[in-house]
């Protein structure tokens, strides 16, 4: 009973997981902008 138990929780990981990295891949790359000083003149 237990093996069946963690086989279907690893299962049901596995396709989260899955599910998430495959999201992720399709989102845009974060654009950051360059932090500018507080004084320009700088």
């Amino acid at each position: 009973m237990a093996d069946g138990f963690l086989e279907k929780r690893q299962q049901d990981y596995e396709a989260r997981r899955e599910a998430f990295l495959r999201r992720q891949r399709h989102l845009p790359p974060l654009k950051r902008k360059p932090q500018r000083p507080d004084d320009e003149s700088l």
